[in-house]
């Protein structure tokens, strides 16, 4: 065989041995982040039109960027209790406790750390470490954004509650050390 020719043998394994590399980091990466956001990763695909632009907005450095605080035993105390308040609320105000429970939520986030500026943001924000039960907190917003020209009814009220509920669950017994 040739020096010409070793070489292009050569250089073609090079190259598929080089593909390979980055097919199978890839395909790591993927499913990294599969298992790392949960659901909101094939939402994320779907919504962004593809797994490249979905993986653009599914960043971590944001996140990392963030001081996502622990409570003290006290603060999740005070907060649970501040939740049983709201739900007791609901028989007599189910809209109002809606929003409610939404402000709490937020205040909750925002005292661990989370940006509360805009949706869109807290959705980005919460998918790093509670990708999976940021559906239940899209479910519960969107009932609350409706509730307030009175197009919901008490049914999907409490349903927002329940949703609700597991995105505070999950904010208030989330804390390890990071």
């Amino acid at each position: 065989m040739s020096t010409s020719m070793l070489i292009a043998v050569i250089a073609i394994a090079a190259v598929v041995v080089i593909a390979l590399a980055v097919g199978l980091w890839m395909a790591a990466r993927r499913r990294r982040l599969r298992n790392r956001f949960g659901p909101e990763y094939d939402r994320t695909i779907e919504t962004e039109g593809g797994r490249k632009a979905a993986e653009r907005e599914l960043r971590e450095e944001r996140h990392d960027e963030l001081e996502i605080k622990e409570l003290r035993p006290e603060r999740r105390d005070q907060y649970a209790v501040e939740w049983t308040s709201v739900q007791e609320h609901f028989v007599d105000r189910p809209e109002g406790s809606v929003k409610e429970a939404d402000e709490l939520v937020s205040r909750l986030m925002r005292e661990r750390g989370y940006p509360t500026e805009d949706y869109r943001g807290q959705l980005r924000d919460l998918s790093v470490e509670h990708g999976r039960t940021l559906e239940h907190y899209r479910a519960a917003h969107d009932v609350k954004v409706r509730s307030t020209d009175h197009e919901t009814t008490t049914e999907e009220l409490r349903g927002a509650m329940v949703h609700y509920r597991a995105l505070f669950d999950d904010l208030l017994t989330d804390q390890r050390s990071r």
